[in-house]
């Protein structure tokens, strides 16, 4: 069992904080040709209070990225539970889980998964494209708005044209265009130069404290987990709160 002490940067009064996340029994197989059924993740229990941010940082292998995969609803384990504020999103369906994290996750990938032939504002906006045949006015207005904060001077420039850093900052709006309570980060950092790394993390955890999402980034960066509120280790597919 994994404790779940109070974020030291948990939600302030007054506020909503994001969805607290609850694990149980949960294992995750997945079968090798050559070691035959191989443990990725074995968690009797979990338990995360909302509008947390917290780091899982752990060696290359170790399942941090599995993790995210399941606790999104990316992936079903092989047995067990994954609980978003009472609801048991392993037991929707998968368009229910496709629905329910369309409303409810924003996700940052390591390697950005922009389209190179849209711009910056375009790239933003895609996820709205599931819900709406047209982007309506006011959520275009808050994809500008992103990129304005986040430091992109020209919202039509092509995603192919960016920095890395910039790309990373455009995906980070993506994620967060359709103000999701939860965000998860995969590596968000691991590609970038230091001072690029270091902006992204400041967005992250301006996201965590300004707005109490719920925010776990998986990660190796020392910089970017020491400014969250805690640190899991994962290995050999357990978690233990360094």
């Amino acid at each position: 069992m994994v404790p779940s002490p109070q974020s030291k940067t948990g939600p302030s009064h007054g506020s909503t904080p994001g969805p607290s996340l609850k694990l149980a029994e949960l294992k995750m197989q997945f079968q090798d040709a050559q070691a035959g059924s191989v443990t990725a993740l074995s968690l009797a229990k979990w338990e995360l209070l909302g509008g947390q941010a917290i780091g899982i940082r752990g060696p290359s292998g170790a399942g941090k990225s599995t993790l995210l995969n399941v606790i999104s609803g990316l992936l079903l384990p092989t047995q067990g539970s994954v609980w978003w504020d009472g609801c048991e999103i392993t037991q929707l369906k998968e368009a229910e889980r496709d629905r329910w994290r369309r409303r409810n996750i924003g996700f940052i990938f390591q390697d950005f998964h922009l389209i190179p032939e849209l711009s910056a504002l375009e790239n933003v906006l895609l996820p709205l494209r599931f819900d709406h045949w047209r982007c309506p006015p006011p959520k275009r207005r808050y994809g500008l708005e992103l990129l304005e904060r986040f430091g992109i001077p020209r919202p039509k420039q092509l995603a192919a044209t960016l920095s890395r850093g910039q790309q990373q900052r455009v995906a980070v709006a993506r994620a967060l265009i359709n103000q999701p309570p939860i965000l998860l980060a995969d590596e968000p950092t691991a590609s970038l130069d230091r001072e690029s790394g270091d902006r992204v993390t400041q967005i992250l955890l301006d996201v965590a404290q300004k707005e109490q999402k719920t925010v776990i980034v998986s990660s190796h960066d020392q910089q970017l987990l020491k400014k969250l509120s805690d640190t899991y280790r994962l290995a050999e597919g357990q978690l233990e709160l360094q």
